[in-house]
């Protein structure tokens, strides 16, 4: 007779309960094991320095003139093959610090002027962008750039 207990239908219930129950428990030990990265790890990954970061706009100043200068001039004033940073156009409220940080690590696509796209610059660290980033910013309100 179905529904007993004694039958068939009960004899397959309770190994249906026990996978139930493993499936349950060894979903819980996968999901404790498995950690969030750390936010230094985050934010690496988004290409951004730790959050106690602070610029250092000499350091800054060596790194763009070894990685930058090259295609936006040696004060980021632009060159034949890359746009001045030392512009309106790149005001902090325009294009956030984030923006310089993406246009490392990711490259970005030509939208203000016909320069091309900027490669990605995967030599430059996360630390080494948020000194240029500091010495872009300096040289920027040095020109009344706000």
């Amino acid at each position: 007779m179905i529904g007993d207990g004694k039958g068939p239908s009960s004899a397959l219930q309770q190994p249906l309960k026990s996978l139930s129950l493993l499936v349950v428990v060894a979903g819980t030990l996968l999901l404790a094991a498995c950690t969030q990265p750390s936010e230094e790890e985050r934010l690496r990954k988004m290409g951004l320095p730790p959050a106690d970061f602070v610029a250092d706009v000499r350091e800054g100043k060596k790194l763009f003139e070894a990685n930058c200068a090259v295609c936006h001039g040696k004060k980021a004033t632009g060159s034949m093959q890359g746009p001045p940073l030392v512009h309106k156009v790149y005001n902090p409220s325009h294009h956030s610090d984030l923006a310089f940080f993406r246009a490392v690590k990711d490259g970005s696509r030509a939208h203000h002027w016909n320069f091309g796209d900027m490669p990605a610059q995967p030599q430059v660290s996360p630390e080494q962008a948020g000194h240029i980033v500091g010495y872009v910013r300096k040289i920027q309100r040095s020109a009344g750039i706000k």
